[in-house]
């Protein structure tokens, strides 16, 4: 197939050498893992499962959405919070540490340490900006859509796309579609079309994917999606922007489980006149901040300003540690520098 060799030969080289010679491998994922993070882990561990590695690990800080759950693979992965003493010494014990779709190790959370401390030889692959220098490789590329991509780019330009399982395919795929809302943003490069043919040529139902993820919610995540939209949510026309809230009474009372929330901060976007959501979800230890637009609103110019985060033109993210009434208020100071985004 035709794909531009965006890559940097050197860290192709890098990277197959480390793969060839390394006996052992642990896979890390940042905290609360999208579908980004959980494809492009997963493919990763069928492709080295394929060339006969039999001693791979995914490692996650904490645990990810039931509708990916269905992914070969899945049920293996290592969660640091439940396991804490077996996952760092998974870490400690690799020959080589991929660090996927994350671009600095307080991304993990109280992985970090264990992630910082190995001897193993780690391998950045990601796409977010501004990468910190931790590992001995490191793959950074905004302009791709998806970690996942990478991933299926990397097997390519070792040489091994006939290696490719079923399973791995259906792991990047799930992850390129995830990570651009299903192809409606970060998805205009004709090559992300190229690169579904051919997974799609292994044996993939991208359809059925889809429905997977997608089309199994929960009676209680639906109740709180007209919850959200009704009693939640709150509209700044001159900004054309809209802004959601949930609280953890909130959460509580709709029997929030992980994943739950997952899409909600894209449902105002369909708005006429709206480019700019953000959803605002209280945790126990702080509040999540998730940014999309449409058109040239910078999400991560945003998410960098106010909220200690970062991402991509169209969809960002970051945290803020206080109470939500202080948040919505930053949120609010911060937009004022958008009055008319436009």
């Amino acid at each position: 197939m035709l794909l531009s060799k965006i890559i940097k030969e050197d860290e192709i080289r890098k990277a197959k050498k480390y793969i060839e010679k390394g006996s052992s491998f642990a896979i890390v994922i940042h905290s609360a893992p999208d579908g980004d993070a959980i494809g492009s882990s997963l493919g990763l561990f069928h492709f080295l499962g394929t060339l006969g590695k039999d001693k791979v690990h995914v490692i996650a800080p904490n645990d990810f959405p039931a509708y990916y759950k269905w992914l070969s693979g899945s049920r293996d992965i290592v969660m640091h919070d439940r396991y804490p003493d077996f996952a760092e010494h998974l870490i400690r014990d690799a020959d080589v540490v991929f660090c996927l779709d994350f671009n600095e190790p307080r991304r993990v959370g109280k992985l970090a340490s264990a992630l910082v401390a190995t001897e193993a030889r780690r391998v950045m692959i990601d796409h977010h900006l501004n990468p910190e220098d931790f590992c001995r490789v490191t793959m950074s590329y905004p302009q791709i859509s998806s970690t996942s991509e990478m991933i299926f780019r990397l097997i390519c330009r070792m040489g091994m796309y006939d290696l490719l399982s079923k399973p791995a395919a259906e792991a990047i795929y799930t992850g390129m579609m995830s990570d651009t809302g299903a192809f409606t943003f970060n998805s205009n490069h004709p090559e992300i079309y190229t690169i579904i043919e051919n997974l799609i040529r292994k044996g993939i139902d991208k359809d059925q994917i889809y429905r997977r993820v997608n089309q199994v919610y929960s009676e209680n995540r639906m109740r709180m999606m007209g919850y959200v939209l009704y009693e939640k949510m709150k509209i700044y026309p001159k900004s054309h922007t809209a802004l959601i809230t949930l609280t953890q009474q909130d959460l509580r009372r709709f029997r929030y489980t992980t994943g739950d929330t997952e899409g909600f901060v894209n449902m105002p976007l369909s708005i006429d006149g709206i480019i700019f959501s953000a959803f605002l979800r209280e945790d126990p230890e702080n509040i999540k901040v998730s940014l999309r637009s449409s058109g040239n609103f910078p999400c991560n110019e945003f998410a960098a300003t106010g909220f200690n985060g970062g991402g991509h033109k169209n969809a960002a993210g970051g945290e803020f540690k206080g109470t939500m009434q202080d948040a919505i208020a930053l949120f609010e100071k911060t937009l004022n520098a958008y009055t008319d985004p436009t």
